[in-house]
């Protein structure tokens, strides 16, 4: 069963020279531009964060209820895998905090970085660092979305610049510094775009150099790494 009747989340599309997996695909070129070289004018504004690297899941508020999902849409316990099993046990713990900041219809997007994916992590924060909030298929203002978890006392990622556009060097340069406890390089960083206060559209770089899962049990054959566990 799929709540939202969706996905609760897609894909960004990938700049020029990012490294691209499986169904992804490139921005358009004016809007990689857009981004990272000259904005239209003073109406746009960039938003440029760390991209973690985790599992994608979501918190929803659905008829009053806080429920736990998978990027497919499905509920995060019908998962045969523990670290989605253990995103709803964390969500259900923490439930209020989402009800204190949540409104019907409305869902957290975020990186679950409790197992280790391809990217380890000395976590100084919880394991869920939410990055989008949204309703349907609308995403909430940045500002907005940050605001709301700082009420709930929830991380957000790491914040490299916002106002005009910022180069990838700018931010290759950037991603040298950890800021969320990484043990390995960051994996990259995230364009958002937002226009005459409303979404626009965002983008995304991830290091050429970067490997999927690479510490996935179903890569190793080993038992699997976890960033964040519970006692």
């Amino acid at each position: 069963m799929k709540p939202l009747n969706r996905k609760a989340y897609g894909h960004i599309a990938h700049i020029t020279g990012s490294r691209m997996g499986p169904g992804d695909h490139h921005c358009h070129e004016g809007q990689a531009e857009i981004a990272t070289v000259k904005t239209r004018d003073a109406r746009d504004l960039v938003t440029v964060t760390v991209k973690l690297d985790g599992s994608c899941m979501s918190v929803a508020r659905i008829d009053g209820a806080i429920v736990p999902l998978m990027r497919a849409g499905y509920i995060a316990t019908s998962s045969r895998f523990e670290q989605h099993q253990l995103f709803g046990q964390w969500v259900y713990q923490n439930q209020q905090r989402f009800l204190d900041v949540l409104v019907d219809g409305e869902r957290f997007v975020g990186e679950w970085l409790a197992q280790v994916h391809g990217t380890r992590y000395a976590l100084k924060h919880e394991p869920f660092v939410i990055f989008d909030l949204m309703v349907g298929e609308q995403r909430l203002l940045a500002a907005e979305c940050v605001h709301r978890l700082g009420l709930a006392g929830l991380p957000s990622p790491a914040l490299l610049s916002s106002g005009g556009a910022y180069s990838l060097d700018k931010a290759i340069a950037e991603l040298e510094t950890p800021r969320h406890g990484e043990l390995d390089p960051v994996e990259g960083a995230v364009w958002r775009v937002e226009r005459n206060g409303e979404f626009d559209f965002m983008c995304k770089w991830v290091r050429p150099d970067k490997v999927d899962g690479k510490y996935l049990e179903s890569v190793t054959g080993e038992a699997a790494l976890w960033n964040w566990r519970p006692e």
